[in-house]
């Protein structure tokens, strides 16, 4: 899989794709990376990206041109509306669709991911609508561009590149992944629903807690269930926190069910 950030501050990258699994996801050649400056897709003398919104409004937007040639440059099409079978350019945007893990399972599916990083006030809706397969927010709140965001995409889906994690369950396990494969150990036989997983199943939840030595701390102790040696106990235990967590946390998420 190949990642190709287009940002008017390529330095930015320099750290969040040096470290952690980014980085030996790169060195194992599960993804490439590639930086693209937007300054070098315009035509001026000044180099400009940006301009003053029709109509008026504080702020500049960045310009349709550059954005446009960049894409067209690096996807190696003719134009926006010929983007490869198997790409994706995804434009990172306050306005843009919340950014959830069913999201990043579908991104890493694919060959190949153009981040557009946003900047200033916006970006020429022409971008949205006409060259954007993907308009994507990380949440209800505003950043001053698309750089961080775009780290974040990436990251995430880098997570789900087979053989990133290096342990593939580790992905099943995760706040966000799907409630039916959350705790069962390899090999054991798949037991009954738990009560309220048929509503459940298909729907992100929060991860369950974890402990980990000492057994005891400050007064504090592991659960007993986790030190039982019980799969199914522990199956089921872990279910039921999981789902409590998320009731605490973050209760929209089960909305709609029992």
């Amino acid at each position: 899989m190949r990642f190709d950030i287009i940002t008017i501050f390529t330095e930015f990258f320099a750290g969040p794709l040096d470290y952690g699994i980014v980085r030996r996801a790169r060195e194992a050649k599960l993804i490439e990376t590639r930086v693209h400056d937007l300054r070098d897709f315009t035509h001026d003398r000044h180099r400009t990206v940006d301009d003053r919104p029709f109509g008026g409004g504080e702020g500049m937007v960045l310009k349709p041109e550059p954005l446009f040639a960049s894409v067209e440059s690096v996807l190696g099409c003719a134009s926006a509306s010929t983007v490869p079978e198997g790409a994706a350019v995804v434009l990172l945007s306050a306005a843009g669709k919340l950014f959830r893990q069913d999201a990043a399972r579908r991104l890493a599916k694919l060959e190949r991911i153009v981040l557009l990083c946003g900047r200033y006030e916006g970006v020429d809706e022409r971008v949205a609508e006409n060259l954007a397969t993907d308009e994507i927010s990380i949440g209800d709140f505003v950043l001053s561009g698309g750089e961080l965001a775009a780290a974040m995409v990436l990251d995430a889906v880098t997570r789900l590149v087979p053989g990133a994690l290096g342990n593939e369950d580790s992905a099943v396990n995760e706040s966000f992944s799907e409630l039916e494969g959350s705790a069962a150990p390899k090999g054991a036989q798949q037991a009954a629903p738990l009560p309220t997983a048929s509503d459940h199943a298909r729907r992100g939840i929060l991860d369950y807690p974890h402990y980990t030595r000492p057994p005891s701390f400050r007064g504090w102790d592991v659960p007993e269930v986790l030190l039982s040696g019980n799969h199914e106990e522990i199956r089921r235990w872990r279910h039921m926190k999981a789902i409590e967590k998320t009731l605490r946390n973050r209760p929209e998420l089960l909305q709609g069910t029992d």
